[in-house]
């Protein structure tokens, strides 16, 4: 039976560092506990299994899985269900953490793991918000979803704050709710001693039961040259997103071009270029950053955009960055 499972929320906006966040804690993890991740990513590829790399698999004590297409309070119905019940089940873990979406609604979904059919089976830990200083410093403000979790945080993390100085981060943390915990870091770099922690309170139970989602077939590219597109684009912000064959090759200097002459909100992907695999996840106005990779399985793009009537545009543009086969 499981149960009382130590479960951590992480919430914040898009590009703040959540998942670097995650990769500084899978780093650390303590040898012989099992960890379940649940990832949910507001576009319909599902990029974040790839980035996070050799840490995130069962091999290394690590199981993850990934609810790709909308915030996870909004889809908390069999995907939801499906997809945290059967993760449990297969990883049976000792801590659990769950990433929700930059676009989504952290309070809604704490209130939502607080409640049956999870109530007993999870132990929520106090809730963990990624913040994005150098933005917040600048005046940016944050959406109504993630200001209204701040005062449920028990820590805000406030990350991409190189070169702040004492000055800086107490100016900052007038900002933010005199209740929670501030902690500013650096590529999501936190020590797991920080992470607050908590008893869990509920009556034990057992995992509840769910209808079980059909198994995923791997994938077969009979042609090299196919793409497989997904979207959304009945309301804003869009997403597109876009898999292609290992096989296919892109052209590293047309992709960075595409990258900055495109107009995004995100962009993330993991591709085959000239010079070798190589990852990008990216916010408007940063330097584009290339990381090596190891993922192989195939090539995924991902884009999140205002404007749906350009997403013809942004497709010709990517294909332009290919080689020829």
């Amino acid at each position: 039976m499981l149960t009382q499972i130590p479960t951590h929320l992480i919430g914040g906006p898009l590009g703040a560092g959540k998942t670097s966040l995650l990769q500084s804690l899978l780093r650390q993890r303590p040898a012989g506990e099992r960890w379940a991740l649940l990832i949910n990513e507001f576009g319909q590829v599902g990029l974040d299994r790839a980035l996070l790399g050799s840490n995130a698999n069962p091999a290394q004590g690590v199981t993850l899985s990934e609810i790709p297409g909308g915030c996870l309070c909004c889809v908390n119905g069999l995907p939801f269900q499906v997809g945290l019940g059967r993760l449990l089940r297969k990883a049976r873990p000792d801590r659990v953490f769950i990433e929700a979406s930059g676009l989504g609604h952290p309070a809604a979904l704490l209130r939502q793991l607080a409640e049956p059919p999870w109530q007993g089976v999870l132990a929520l830990q106090p809730l963990i918000i990624v913040l994005d200083a150098a933005s917040l410093s600048a005046g940016q403000p944050l959406a109504d979803s993630q200001h209204q979790a701040l005062p449920l945080a028990g820590l805000l993390l406030c990350n991409k704050a190189e070169g702040f100085d004492a000055g800086c981060q107490h100016r900052l943390q007038q900002q933010l709710p005199a209740t929670a915990r501030v902690v500013f870091t650096t590529q999501g770099e936190l020590h797991w001693q920080a992470v607050p922690k908590s008893p869990g309170k509920s009556a034990s139970r057992d995992l509840p039961q769910a209808a079980e989602a059909p198994a995923v077939l791997p994938d077969l590219w009979l042609n090299p040259a196919h793409w497989r597109l997904s979207h959304q684009l009945q309301q804003a912000p869009f997403s597109l997103g876009w898999r292609m064959s290992p096989q296919q090759q892109f052209s590293l200097a047309k992709l960075q071009h595409w990258l900055e002459v495109a107009s995004w909100q995100r962009a993330k992907g993991i591709v085959n270029t000239d010079q070798g695999w190589r990852a990008f996840n990216l916010l408007p106005g940063a330097a584009i950053a290339w990381t090596d990779s190891p993922w192989r399985e195939d090539n995924r793009v991902e884009l999140i955009v205002t404007d749906s009537t350009q997403a013809n545009a942004l497709e010709q543009g990517l294909r332009a960055a290919t080689l020829s086969q």
